[in-house]
């Protein structure tokens, strides 16, 4: 699978603009500004309809403009997919294939499914477990369907229970067979969520280690640890159990909405005793365990987006990086990059020729 063509008109810093892409490796090169990150942002509209850097979708309409489009032709078993995105100002957001809209975007993700490894991904380490249970999420979503779904009934569930809880904490009242409707199908939905989850890191950490050795030398040891309320608990119970608390401060106070996971490298929070380079590492890292979980459970090579990677890594991670790409380890690659010389280095060391776009 690969991205051939891609058109954007009006998205972000771009007016309108065409790009025919290489099935290999794709380089954009250019000064802070000119809109490398936003094409690799594009292509992950047309993959995830949304995009990795702002979620509100009316912000990426070029300034000025009433609406965005991006269009994209993808090549998968010899068949070409037309996708299309766009997005007018007061209206809901459109995606096409094959020129038919579909009724649910939920029924188009995993089609074409991407990695994006940005700077940006240090929110991973740094912001709070929503950022963290968004990207486990997001990994899940991109091979079953049936997650997804499952998720998007327990959000909303989730906020029914807390507009009632809202009404008891405003009239001080407290109806529990009201409750109890809202609990027995958030616990329900919510041991799906919780068991799909566990399944995911025991299959997803081993092969963690094994790519964060591959980028580093085998030096260091990383774990992530799954903190959770439902390990050993009954969902349902511990609904029951903070009742009472949960209609006082007036949203739900325990589920799977409030999972969280603890980055570490050799035993210690990597947020507090990792270096820059040992935390960009390990996201790179984490990244790449993503694209191989992916890609074993859809038969599908994801489009690998590196944005901006280089910048505090050191020569020889890249160097190990770089080599993993040209092995055959992933398909279709874009790579930003500041430095024009930098990126000849990198890719003198390996087989493959990638081609350039110099952004102005």
């Amino acid at each position: 699978m690969h991205l051939k063509q891609l058109q954007l008109i009006n998205f972000k810093n771009h007016g309108e603009c065409q790009f025919d892409f290489t099935p290999d490796i794709n380089v954009f090169i250019g000064d802070n500004g000119v809109g490398k990150t936003n094409i690799l942002d594009a292509i992950n509209y047309l993959s995830l309809c949304r995009s990795f850097l702002n979620a509100v979708d009316r912000q990426n309409i070029k300034m000025g403009e009433s609406f965005f489009m991006i269009q994209g032709e993808f090549i998968r078993a010899d068949k070409t997919h037309n996708i299309m995105c766009s997005v007018q100002a007061g209206q809901k957001k459109k995606i096409k294939k094959n020129k038919k809209e579909y009724e649910k975007l939920s029924d188009h993700i995993g089609e074409f499914p991407v990695v994006v490894i940005s700077p940006y991904d240090s929110n991973l380490i740094s912001e709070g477990s929503e950022v963290r249970r968004k990207y486990i999420d997001s990994i899940i979503s991109q091979h079953n369907k049936r997650y997804l779904e499952t998720l998007i009934r327990y959000n909303k569930v989730l906020a029914q229970r807390n507009s009632l809880l809202k009404r008891f904490q405003e009239y001080r009242i407290f109806e529990q067979e009201s409750i109890e409707v809202w609990d027995l199908q958030l616990a329900t939905l919510g041991e799906e969520i919780f068991e799909l989850r566990n399944a995911f890191f025991v299959d997803f950490l081993p092969k963690f280690q094994y790519f964060f050795n591959l980028l580093t030398g085998g030096k260091e040891a990383i774990g992530i640890q799954y903190n959770t309320q439902m390990e050993g608990h009954n969902f349902l119970e511990l609904l029951e159990g903070a009742r009472q608390k949960d209609a006082r401060v007036g949203y739900t106070t325990v589920g799977t909405h409030k999972d969280d996971l603890v980055f570490t490298i050799n035993g210690n929070p990597i947020k507090k005793f990792g270096s820059q380079g040992q935390q960009k590492s390990f996201l790179i890292g984490l990244k790449l365990t993503q694209f191989d979980y992916i890609s074993r459970l859809t038969e599908k090579k994801p489009i690998l987006l590196l944005d901006d990677i280089f910048d505090k890594l050191d020569h020889n991670r890249v160097e190990r990086l770089m080599k993993m790409v040209s092995q055959g380890l992933f398909g279709q690659v874009f790579v930003t990059d500041t430095d024009a010389e930098r990126i000849e280095k990198v890719f003198n060391n390996i087989d493959i020729t990638p081609k350039i776009f110099e952004l102005k």
